[in-house]
C-alpha cells in the first residue's frame, strides 16, 4: 500500500479522495434509479418481474415470486448442520446484545395535576433488504432481523434477489428460517427498495427499510427517504487499523485485507507512528495476497483506497482517526482502552490483537450495520432504537394550566400566533 506522511495538506487530500466514494458521485446511476422507482410505482409486480428477467436472468411470476415455506425448509436441510449451529450461536449473541438496548416507556407526575411521559412502541412493518450478487449474506440477514424482533416489530418483510433458476441462496434462506421470518420476496436492487416503499400487488408497503446493498440500493433508499424511513445510506466497506510499534504486523495486514476483499471501492487504512511497522505491514500484505481467493478485488481496492498514514506522533494519529471516522476501527496499541478514550468517531471499535474485525461481522453480537463515508461523526450502528418510535404524553389539569396560561399566551403572541394564544386563553374566559 502507498505510504503517506501525514500533515494538514496530505490528510485533507486523502479525505477528499475518500469522499469520491460517496453516493452523490454517481449521476448516471441516479438517473437509472429514478426510472426504476417510477416504473415500480406505476406497474407494481409487473415491473419487478421484468427487472428480475433483465438483471438476474430470472423468470418470475405470482406463483414463484414469494419464497415458499418448502423452499425455506429445503434450504435448512441443505445447509451443513455445523454451520447452522454457528448461525444459531451468532443469533443468540446478537439477540442477547440487542436485548440490553431495549428502553421502557416512562411516565412522571411533575406537580399536582401535571402528568408527562414518553411512550415507546415498535414499528408495525419493516422491510429488510438482503443483498445477493457477488456473495451470500446470512450474517446481514441475522443482523437486520434480530433487532427488529427484539423491538417487537409486528411484520417483517424481507427481499433478496434470486439466481437465474429462481432460487435464493440456501445460506440466506437458512438464516431467515432460524429467525422465524417467512415473508420473503425474490427481488433485489433499487426495484426491491421501491416495492417496499410504495407497495405492489404482492409486496406490502412498509414503514422503514433497513439493510445494506450496492450503489443502486443506496441511491434508491436516499431518494425515498421521507416517503419511508431508512436506516442509512450505506457506502462501501471500510476498515482502519490504529497501531503503534507493539502491534503484530501480520495481524494488522490480515485485518486490512479482510475488508479490502468486499469490493473494489472498499477502503483499508493503517494509521501508525511507526515507520518500521508500516514497512512490515506492507511486506505481510504481499506475503498474504497470493493465498486469497479474491486477490484481484483486493489489489484494486488497495490501489485505489488503501493507504498507510504515517503520523508524526500519537496526537496526529488520533486526529486522523477522528477526521476519517471509519466504519470499523481496530486499535492495536500498547494500551488500547486508553487510546480508545480519545477516539470520538468510529462505527465499531475493536480493542487489542485478538479482536479481529470479522468477530464483529459474524459472532460477537453488536450490530455490523454501521455508518460509512465519515457519517460515524453523527450516525450510530443499527440498533433496537431503529425499530421503535417515541410519542410524548402530556396531561395538565385545569389548575395546572391556569397557573401558567398567561406565560404560554405571551410566548405565542411574541411569535405572532394569536390562534395559539387564544386556544389557551379561551379556557379561562
Amino acid at each position: 500500500m502507498k505510504i503517506i506522511v501525514l500533515n494538514n495538506a496530505t490528510r485533507q487530500e486523502f479525505l477528499n479522495h475518500l469522499k469520491e466514494r460517496a453516493p452523490s458521485g454517481y449521476p448516471e446511476a441516479e438517473k437509472t434509479v429514478a426510472e426504476i422507482l417510477e416504473k415500480v410505482k406505476n406497474e407494481g409486480d409487473r415491473a419487478l418481474f421484468a427487472y428480475a428477467k433483465k438483471f438476474d436472468s430470472c423468470e418470475l411470476d405470482r406463483n414463484n415470486f414469494r419464497v415458499s415455506e418448502e423452499e425455506i425448509s429445503e434450504a435448512l436441510s441443505r445447509v451443513d448442520e455445523k454451520l447452522l449451529n454457528v448461525m444459531s450461536h451468532s443469533m443468540e449473541h446478537i439477540r442477547a446484545f440487542h436485548e440490553k438496548q431495549k428502553r421502557q416507556s416512562f411516565f412522571t407526575t411533575e406537580k399536582e395535576g401535571i402528568f408527562l411521559g414518553q411512550r415507546i412502541t415498535p414499528l408495525s412493518r419493516v422491510g429488510v433488504y438482503v443483498p445477493g450478487g457477488k456473495a451470500a449474506y446470512p450474517s446481514s440477514t441475522l443482523m437486520n432481523i434480530v433487532p427488529a424482533l427484539v423491538a417487537g416489530v409486528e411484520r417483517i418483510v424481507m427481499t433478496t434477489p434470486a439466481d437465474k433458476n429462481g432460487r435464493v441462496s440456501d445460506y440466506t434462506l437458512a438464516a431467515a428460517g432460524l429467525t422465524g421470518v417467512k415473508e420473503i420476496y425474490k427481488t433485489g436492487g433499487a426495484q426491491a427498495i421501491a416495492a417496499l416503499a410504495f407497495g405492489t400487488e404482492s409486496v406490502p408497503k412498509v414503514d422503514k427499510i433497513v439493510g445494506p446493498g450496492n450503489i443502486y440500493v443506496a441511491l434508491a433508499k436516499r431518494a425515498l427517504f421521507g416517503f419511508v424511513s431508512i436506516d442509512s445510506v450505506a457506502g462501501p466497506s471500510e476498515i482502519m487499523v490504529l497501531a503503534d510499534e507493539t502491534a503484530d504486523p501480520r495481524f494488522a495486514a490480515a485485518d486490512l485485507l479482510s475488508q479490502a476483499e468486499h469490493d473494489e471501492m472498499a477502503s483499508a487504512i493503517l494509521v501508525t507512528t511507526s515507520k518500521e511497522l508500516a514497512g512490515a505491514v506492507n511486506r505481510e500484505i504481499e506475503a498474504l495476497l497470493p493465498k486469497l481467493s479474491r486477490r484481484k478485488i483486493i489489489e484494486e481496492s488497495l490501489d485505489r483506497y488503501g493507504r498507510i498514514l504515517l503520523a508524526e506522533n500519537e496526537e496526529a494519529a488520533i486526529e486522523a482517526v477522528n477526521e476519517i471516522a471509519s466504519e470499523h476501527l481496530e486499535i492495536m496499541t500498547k494500551n488500547p482502552l486508553e487510546t480508545m478514550s480519545r477516539v470520538k468517531n468510529a462505527g465499531a471499535i475493536f480493542l487489542g490483537p485478538y479482536s479481529s474485525e470479522p468477530l464483529g461481522d459474524y459472532f460477537a453480537g453488536p450490530n455490523h450495520v454501521l455508518p460509512t463515508n465519515g457519517t460515524a461523526k453523527f450516525f450510530s450502528p443499527l440498533s433496537v432504537d431503529d425499530f421503535v418510535k417515541k410519542s410524548s404524553v402530556i396531561s395538565y389539569s385545569r389548575a395546572a394550566l391556569e397557573a401558567v396560561h398567561e406565560e404560554i399566551e405571551s410566548f405565542a403572541e411574541a411569535e405572532g400566533l394569536t390562534a395559539h394564544a387564544n386556544s389557551v386563553r379561551i379556557r379561562f374566559e
